[in-house]
């Protein structure tokens, strides 16, 4: 069975295309087959202007083109796509949404902060670890931060926050924003068990592997905020020339770094997991689980 998630993000959009093959006894194994990423950046036009802009629609149209041509030559079988926080907060964001389904034939959905968190989570990440602790997502995007919470083979809190790294570029985040992520944290986020952090998005994954750490082992807060200082002190070309980094990945790993440094420091929380997951795999699994229960 080949399965396709398209995950339009603030900062990029995805196509993800797996192949699950289903075993006669033990767990479905999910292949990948294809993984394609365009920085559409729509949260620059977004959140300083209100809506998507000419540039940035036609890049939306001529890739949902090329993502509908992929699904097609793969075979894929079942899809998904979705946007989030930009594509909500867009004036224009329905607009693009039926111009992209007469050009393409794909159909956008757009879901709310919350639906984002539960895919993350529908990683099934937590349920292979250890009960003895809890485990929080923190999933770091252009528009928004989400927040879920796993103690005891269930979720417990999930929270999608308006601290995304775009925003935190255009200085669209507050002094009151920060203060309702601390506080949520410190009401919500509570436990008499130690807490295990499992971060994912592309920019935890990219300081995970700038680390050098070993797949399966954590990065320690520590190390989160060595890299901090030494990037937030450079040019966006300074990061490019000195950590081999894309320039619309060399802009928002600062701010993604400000934000998992927070979130680490307020639960009291010295490690993160990064397992290389993303809202797109979230959506993958999501997709087969609604197959098999519908069967």
């Amino acid at each position: 069975m080949k399965i396709a998630a398209i995950d339009i993000g603030s900062n990029a959009a995805r196509l993800l295309i797996n192949e699950v093959k289903e075993p006669k006894k033990g767990k479905p194994e999910f292949i990948k087959l294809n993984l394609l990423r365009i920085p559409f950046r729509l949260g620059f036009d977004v959140f300083a202007y209100g809506e998507i802009g000419a540039e940035r629609k036609k890049m939306v149209i001529n890739s949902m083109k090329v993502f509908a041509q992929l699904m097609e030559i793969y075979g894929v079988e079942h899809y998904r796509a979705c946007a989030t926080s930009a594509m909500r907060d867009a004036k224009n964001g329905k607009e693009i949404i039926d111009l992209v389904k007469q050009e393409s034939g794909i159909q956008i959905e757009i879901i709310s902060g919350d639906e984002e968190a539960t895919l993350i989570y529908e990683n099934h990440v937590a349920e292979g670890l250890d009960k003895n602790f809890g485990y929080l997502y923190i999933d770091v995007g252009g528009g928004s931060t989400e927040l879920t919470y796993y103690e005891n083979g269930k979720m417990k809190y999930e929270h999608s926050f308006n601290i995304g790294t775009i925003r935190l570029i255009n200085n669209l985040v507050t002094k009151e924003n920060w203060e309702e992520l601390k506080t949520e944290i410190k009401t919500k986020i509570v436990s008499k068990k130690p807490m295990v952090a499992i971060g994912s998005g592309g920019n935890i994954n990219k300081i995970f592997s700038l680390s050098k750490t070993k797949d399966g082992k954590s990065l320690s807060l520590n190390m989160l905020k060595t890299f901090y200082k030494d990037l937030k002190d450079l040019t966006v070309e300074e990061r490019m020339a000195k950590y081999r980094l894309r320039e619309d990945r060399a802009d928002v790993l600062v701010p993604a770094l400000e934000i998992f440094n927070k979130v680490l420091s307020w639960t009291e929380i010295s490690q993160i997991f990064v397992p290389k997951i993303s809202v797109a795999d979230g959506l993958i699994h999501s997709i087969y689980d609604n197959l098999k229960k519908n069967k």
